[in-house]
């Protein structure tokens, strides 16, 4: 895994050498060179080890999720922004499973980062909420729970809403 600005650098460097290529008359040369930068680019944008941990996640492997994040070792200056929101939201998932606190940490610093997508944004609401609702903290949790249903635009998590305000009721 290399680093954000390492990546830059070395997509960078490519195009340059693209450049000088093109230069030579080598054209072949220089298109491939341009192909392999914008890989560099695009894992800039899109961190190879958090596509790798949603990998996981989606076959249900929480071990093997953990294990992916675990090889990030400095998320502050591997990853961008975003990326870092991602990066405590996948934690959160995993630490709902066994420690409320810790993932209440994580979500809470999710949302501070920022997601990109709505739906994660609505889950990571709905997660909190739940939690809020363990710890007795009713307010906070239908405050939550309200808004995880606003940013829920195509009704993927309506069931997982009714249920909780079914459970709210007897708190």
């Amino acid at each position: 895994m290399f680093n954000k600005n390492l990546k830059l650098i070395i997509a960078g460097l490519i195009i340059a050498y693209a450049v000088y290529q093109f230069i030579e008359g080598n054209i072949g040369n220089g298109i491939f060179l341009i192909l392999l930068s914008l890989i560099f680019i695009f894992l800039y944008f899109r961190n190879e080890i958090i596509l790798l941990a949603f990998l996981r996640m989606r076959k249900q492997d929480l071990t093997g999720t953990k294990n992916w994040l675990d090889k990030i070792k400095n998320p502050e200056a591997a990853l961008t922004v975003k990326q870092q929101g991602y990066y405590n939201y996948l934690h959160g998932i995993i630490f709902s499973q066994t420690n409320l606190t810790q993932a209440e940490k994580y979500f809470k610093k999710a949302l501070k980062l920022g997601l990109t997508m709505d739906y994660d944004v609505a889950m990571a609401k709905l997660s909190l909420a739940g939690i809020s609702m363990q710890k007795r903290r009713k307010r906070e949790a239908t405050t939550l729970l309200n808004e995880a249903k606003k940013l829920d635009k195509n009704n993927m998590l309506t069931d997982q809403i009714k249920m909780m305000q079914q459970q709210m009721k007897k708190i």
